[in-house]
């Protein structure tokens, strides 16, 4: 199946491959997804919208067992605050329905934060812009398309610490 993200990479010479899978309307997590296509879920990247006020959005890609920090976000965009866009306003702002969110092909490019663990593997998975297709390449493939939309792009440390990184943290 081809999709706009597959597409958007074709353009611009990024081998990838594509993956389906069986969708679950009522289960859309990144976590699943994983499990289906058959990888770890910290390689399964989530794309999410967020907003900072009245046509301020951020693009905000993180590893699909963890969650965003919005402060450290809101840091590295340096913004005040953020906050995930209303999911109404989801599709008429990127053409995409949630659980198929993806950059490339997106109706309008915004400034794209990347968690820096994406950077740890040969591979990383994101949503190829439909729900049950999945793009697997490079994560410098992934950093060289997104930078070709000519926005901001950054990687960052984007997520809340793990509980257990927490704790073993407060052991040291």
């Amino acid at each position: 199946m081809k999709t706009n993200g597959a597409r958007f990479l074709e353009s611009l010479g990024i081998p990838f491959e594509l993956r389906e899978y069986e969708v679950d309307p009522e289960d859309l997590s990144a976590t699943t997804v994983a499990r289906k296509i058959g990888m770890p879920a910290e390689q399964v990247f989530k794309t999410l919208l967020v907003t900072g006020g009245k046509d301020i959005y951020r693009f905000a890609v993180i590893p699909g067992d963890a969650e965003l920090d919005f402060k450290k976000l809101a840091k590295a965009a340096g913004l005040r605050k953020l906050e995930m866009a209303p999911l109404k306003d989801v599709q008429p702002l990127t053409g995409y329905i949630r659980g198929g969110v993806t950059l490339f092909g997106a109706r309008k490019p915004y400034p794209v934060y990347i968690d820096e663990t994406a950077t740890l593997f040969d591979t990383i998975s994101v949503s190829a812009g439909t729900r049950g297709v999945q793009l697997l390449l490079k994560p410098e493939d992934y950093l060289r398309a997104a930078q070709a939309l000519d926005v901001e792009v950054q990687t960052a440390d984007l997520t809340k610490a793990s509980l257990r990184s927490a704790e073993e943290g407060h052991r040291a």
